[in-house]
């Protein structure tokens, strides 16, 4: 047996989230369910990570394990038509036996996706959330989160994380095309955490917070003193990182 990393994007409107749960049809499902059929043995996969309901990715990765002749460029194809519309492979490659898909990513990268304006044909994809807001001062605030590492307060209650440490690289807003983007990067996500940091943004540019009122909120270590959690439409998981050293070598 060898082990592979699977690469893949999908749109999480239809699903609740990436892990397989009792209550609703979820990415990690559909995946294993493909697999299984095509390489007609029971295979499970480890993500990445976990998204939440309505939740998208422009790139997931997962492990799996499977025979040493896999050929991998016909399993993308053969996986793509069998998957529903809404979740694409993007490419298959082989790893070292040990590598592991959550545990070895060194980085995560989120976009959160914002319109001002209502539009019909992105009510699935992007938030709508019309404005005014003061981009500058919500960036003034992102940059604050650069200097902690414990966001308690941006974490969903009762998870079964041992730390809220995290330590973030990237934190800022940015316009693409009629979008404002909020970009982050940080070695390790709590659940919820970005749409809670979003949110909280978000009472900022309103001018319901300052700058310094954003940092203690993070002080408190308390999810009531921050904001309302932005809607899942608009978050994406666009990049998973890792060390050059866990892919396989020819």
């Amino acid at each position: 047996m060898k082990r592979y990393f699977i690469y893949l994007a999908y749109k999480g409107t239809a699903y609740k989230g990436w892990q397989t749960q009792p209550n609703g049809i979820t990415i990690q499902e559909v995946l294993e369910k493909a697999l299984s059929t095509v390489l007609r043995t029971t295979i499970s996969i480890v993500g990445a990570g976990r998204t939440d309901a309505g939740v998208h990715a422009s790139q997931m990765v997962a492990h799996f394990d499977a025979g040493p002749d896999l050929e991998t460029t016909a399993l993308v194809r053969k996986l793509n038509s069998f998957l529903p519309q809404d979740i694409a492979i993007q490419h298959i490659v082989e790893v070292k036996a040990t590598a592991h898909a959550r545990f070895d990513a060194i980085g995560r990268v989120y976009e959160y996706r914002l319109t001002l304006n209502k539009n019909p044909f992105m009510t699935e994809t992007t938030a709508y959330i019309p404005g005014p807001f003061d981009f500058d001062k919500m960036n003034a605030a992102a940059e604050k989160l650069l200097h902690y590492t414990d966001f308690t307060s941006f974490s969903k209650l009762h998870t079964d994380v041992k730390t809220n440490n995290c330590t973030i690289r990237t934190a800022h807003w940015s316009q693409r095309g009629g979008l404002w983007i909020f970009t982050i990067e940080a070695d390790r996500f709590l659940r919820n955490m970005v749409r809670a940091i979003v949110g909280t943004l978000l009472d900022v540019g309103r001018g319901k917070l300052s700058v310094d009122d954003f940092c203690h909120i993070i002080e408190a270590k308390d999810r009531c003193r921050a904001g309302t959690s932005a809607p899942a439409s608009g978050l994406f998981l666009t990049e998973v990182r890792y060390p050059k050293e866990i892919f396989a070598t020819d």
